[in-house]
């Protein structure tokens, strides 16, 4: 009789371990393909980029700086290859957008262009979606650390080697502010 009891126990707590084990891997694939979803947006809007900055290096070709940065950030992350690198790149990357729609704002002519308003608007489909991406990686990513974080969860990941994943969030506190863009007369030269 000590024996089934002995048993049955051993068995209840096997079945435990494959319970929590299994939900442990349900939520770490819902988090991989979250960030799949990103990673999708972000070649859609590196595919953009290029196309947008050639439109307003046709009429703004003073602003070079501009143009060369955010090449260089679209590079940067296109290279990334952690994901903590991913999301420091693309912070970076989002913030020279910014800079990049500034200038087109100081060009009447490009913003009434057929060609950079339908770029604009297929960008901001590609942040919207970007932005709906993040938002359910982070969701994930927070149900997953809970998971691995609660009692007796944290021993079973431990044994496991489940791991905390990063949220995708804004690392600098200054590019959550507006971008400011000021030029000099240039006509006046």
């Amino acid at each position: 009789m000590e024996l089934l009891i002995i048993l049955a126990v051993v068995v209840v707590i096997g079945l435990a371990v494959v319970g929590v084990y299994n939900s442990l891997i349900q939520l770490k694939n819902k988090v991989d393909e979250g960030w799949a979803d990103i990673e999708t947006q972000l070649k859609r809007r590196y595919d953009l980029i290029p196309n947008m900055v050639e439109t307003v290096k046709g009429y703004a070709k003073h602003e070079s700086g501009t143009f060369e940065a955010v090449t260089q950030a679209r590079n940067a992350a296109m290279n990334a290859k952690t994901p903590e690198d991913k999301i420091q790149a693309e912070n970076a990357l989002s913030g020279t957008l910014k800079t990049l729609f500034a200038v087109a704002e100081n060009y009447p002519e490009l913003k009434a262009n057929q060609n950079f308003m339908e770029l604009q608007a297929t960008l901001k489909e590609v942040e919207e979606k970007l932005q709906l991406s993040r938002r359910y990686y982070n969701a994930t990513v927070r149900d997953f650390n809970t998971k691995i974080e609660i009692f007796p969860n944290n021993i079973i990941a431990g044994a496991f080697h489940f791991a905390r994943r990063n949220f995708f969030e804004i690392e600098n506190p200054e590019e959550r502010n507006n971008v400011k863009v000021s030029f000099d007369d240039q006509n006046k030269k």
